[in-house]
């Protein structure tokens, strides 16, 4: 099916039944979910995180083929100490390193061109003649926006997770406490810590499509979304502006490695979902507000 029938309201006599209107939002939410994914944007980004755990696990390959071990130690990033040990560790490498900008950055992209890229295809006005209506339609493109966000973690986590299991050894791993978890137990807090990396996401995917109804160009709107990231980023470096840091959306994405503890530490966990859902939930409204007084002319 394709997007145009989709989006255009079926013929015959009206029903006043509510179901027309749910199978109508099922099958626009995946005509955007098939857009969204087809798209060679999409796709290349996609690649690029997928890469990003191959080139890791080949480095650190390469770097102790003689026997030696990684220097690091401690949380987030160092994960890479021990990755010879243990190739699950590569998963947990991965999504640190591309936390801080590889996976916000992309979903920026997706969640900045939601709205304006169909208004800088001509398609906007399009989508708003079927009966959902722009709140309906806005929701579908938040929760495309969110199931990429989802789709990017698992990418990552997922590639590191084979990368991971061809280069190094695999079986019980040691927590950052110290304790000693068996295989099964880690292989699930590896999936705790990609839900936690997706749900991190859900922030700066309100953002982007918040601001993605500020401008009919997708361009302008995915520019202006990264150069957020990354301001907010820089913001959150700086030691005198610590006292801004703790409501930057950006500030406890590094949290997930508390999963990675005997007991678990859920006080920054906890801190961080938190974040996200206020800013979900702030922009999502703001994102509404603007997109239905918004005057369509494209």
């Amino acid at each position: 099916m394709s997007r145009a029938e989709t989006a255009a309201p079926a013929a015959g006599p009206a029903c006043p039944s509510r179901t027309p209107h749910r199978l109508w939002t099922f099958g626009l939410l995946r005509s955007e979910l098939a857009t969204t994914f087809r798209r060679w944007r999409t796709l290349a980004l996609l690649g690029v995180l997928a890469a990003v755990p191959v080139l890791v696990g080949v480095a650190v390959r390469i770097e102790t083929r003689d026997g030696s071990s990684v220097a690091g130690g401690g949380e987030g990033p160092a994960f890479i100490a021990q990755i010879t040990n243990n190739g699950l560790f590569l998963v947990f490498t991965a999504l640190a390193a591309t936390l801080p900008f590889f996976l916000p950055m992309a979903v920026g992209v997706v969640a900045g061109d939601a709205i304006a890229g169909e208004a800088n295809a001509g398609t906007l006005r399009y989508l708003l003649v079927a009966p959902a209506g722009r709140t309906r339609l806005l929701l579908t493109k938040y929760a495309t926006a969110v199931a990429f966000c989802l789709a990017a973690t698992l990418v990552v986590a997922l590639s590191a997770l084979v990368v991971g299991a061809l280069l190094f050894p695999l079986g019980d791993l040691t927590t950052i406490s110290g304790t000693q978890i068996g295989f099964a137990e880690g292989l699930w807090r590896a999936l705790l810590i990609a839900l936690v990396v997706a749900a991190s996401l859900v922030g700066i995917a309100a953002l982007g499509l918040f601001v993605s109804t500020l401008t009919n160009s997708g361009i302008a709107a995915m520019a202006t979304t990264v150069g957020l990231l990354i301001s907010v980023q820089i913001v959150d470096q700086i030691p005198q502006l610590h006292a801004v840091q703790p409501y930057l959306f950006s500030h406890y994405w590094l949290s997930f490695a508390d999963l990675m503890r005997e007991p678990v530490y859920w006080d920054g966990l906890l801190k961080n979902l938190q974040l996200q859902a206020l800013y979900a939930a702030v922009f999502g409204s703001a994102a509404w507000a603007r997109f239905t007084a918004k005057d369509i002319t494209v």
